[in-house]
């Protein structure tokens, strides 16, 4: 069973251009009736289709957790992908009717923590809005480090500096601001928990000062969801079902089995969660690993991957579908 099996019937209730290349868009029931409940660093899975392809794309939810009226996300567009956000940008209007999968949550705030600090990159600041909204309504202890390539692209810098005052910090390149990682781990007190969300880079750079500081590996949180990359067409082979398919440049191979009717377990669509782990039956070629989630001999082994995010290139892949 997939998180985006059971979808809900929405309508787009509000679309708002943030900046050059992000917009917010908000949905609500089709029904009007509540939408499931959540909790700050939810995602929800976006259904979209763009003439004979549907795509499914993950999103942070950025709206209140305590209001069930409505969920919003942010997207930022990119016009060198697969095509996903160019669609929301472009075709995506007040009114239309869209299906959404239930949230699910694989970067929630650790209550255990004593403090809350939260490290956002460009558009990675979507999920620590509702974090934010949920923290401070609890009471609990929090802070917002916020960089951005340039004040124009910060999105929301302004809004959550107005709202939440001294607890969000903001560093804009263009400003020659720098976040100094080193100074910023090593001055928190015991029992923080820290939360990254980002490019690649910041992700990887906050995890190893945390460690390389001493740590502990429970209290280092970060989401980075992938987006499956565009590649040459390929086929495989699925053992179980007996069918050969084919995977379109622009989409993935997660996208591929679902559309030939063969039932694959899938979460996050984005390399980090692991649900979609499918056992290889035979490869003759090279497998283009993408994800988080297998290690570097696993990818060497050749034994298992991950189809939301990883292609291949080669004579024959056989999975144990």
């Amino acid at each position: 069973m997939s998180a985006s099996d059971n979808l809900i019937p929405v309508i787009v209730s509000d679309v708002v251009a943030v900046n050059d290349i992000i917009k917010r868009f908000e949905f609500r029931h089709l029904d009007g009736d509540a939408l499931p409940a959540f909790s700050g660093g939810a995602h929800i899975v976006v259904e979209m289709h763009d003439g004979a392809t549907r795509r499914k794309n993950a999103y942070s939810l950025m709206s209140s957790p305590f209001d069930r009226d409505a969920y919003a996300i942010s997207v930022r567009r990119d016009d060198d992908g697969r095509g996903g956000s160019k669609f929301m940008h472009e075709h995506v209007k007040p009114g239309m009717k869209m299906n959404i999968s239930p949230p699910v949550n694989l970067f929630a705030l650790d209550h255990r923590a004593k403090k809350h600090l939260m490290i956002a990159g460009g558009i990675g600041i979507t999920p620590f809005i509702a974090q934010m909204t949920q923290a401070h309504a609890m009471g609990a202890p929090f802070e917002l480090h916020y960089t951005a390539r340039s004040a124009s692209q910060a999105a929301y810098m302004d809004h959550l500096k107005d709202r939440f005052g001294d607890n969000v910090i903001c560093y804009c390149d263009d400003d020659g601001g720098g976040l100094d990682l080193t100074g910023l781990l090593a001055d928190q007190p015991l029992g923080t928990h820290v939360y990254v969300c980002g490019p690649k880079g910041m992700i990887s750079a906050v995890i190893e000062t945390a460690i390389n500081l001493g740590w502990p590996a429970a209290h280092i949180h970060f989401e980075h969801f992938l987006s499956p990359p565009v590649g040459q067409a390929f086929s495989v082979h699925l053992a179980r079902a007996g069918i050969d398919i084919t995977v379109g440049a622009e989409q993935s191979l997660l996208e591929a089995i679902e559309a030939s009717g063969t039932p694959v377990r899938s979460m996050c669509r984005g390399g980090a969660c692991g649900h979609c782990e499918t056992a290889i039956v035979h490869c003759d070629g090279e497998l283009r690993h993408n994800d988080h989630w297998l290690d570097d001999d696993q990818k060497t082994s050749q034994k298992f991957m991950m189809p939301c995010v990883s292609r291949f290139c080669g004579t024959r892949l056989e999975l144990d579908l």
